[in-house]
């Protein structure tokens, strides 16, 4: 299971009302290789496909694509605005690393 803060959630709706989107669109969360720590999130609003994982929580929903499930089980998504750094951040406890922007990890050996 994945959770969202409530700054996600808020940041999320904003988001999805910003651009217009149906109610069935979400965020979509995906791990592919790549980045300076192995694998990278990657992160989009879309709809969801037969196969995926479809998560809802306060009135969103998180799209995971099965392959992507195991690195993030667990996984809390937040919504960080500061001087430094705006975006989603993940806290991931799948994670043997990551790296310094938050943006790419290093999977634990048993992850997938």
């Amino acid at each position: 299971m994945i959770s969202l803060t409530s700054s996600a959630v808020e940041h999320l709706k904003s988001l999805i009302a910003e651009k217009q989107a149906d109610e069935a669109t979400g965020l979509r969360l995906r791990v592919e290789k790549g980045g300076c720590a192995g694998m990278q999130y990657v992160m989009a609003l879309d709809q969801s496909k037969a196969d995926d994982v479809v998560q809802a929580q306060d009135g969103v929903s998180i799209i995971i694509d099965p392959e992507s499930m195991g690195f993030l089980r667990g996984c809390q998504i937040d919504y960080v605005d500061s001087l430094a750094d705006a975006g989603f951040k993940l806290t991931n406890p799948n994670a043997a690393r990551s790296c310094g922007c938050g943006t790419s990890f290093e999977p634990q050996t048993s992850s997938n």
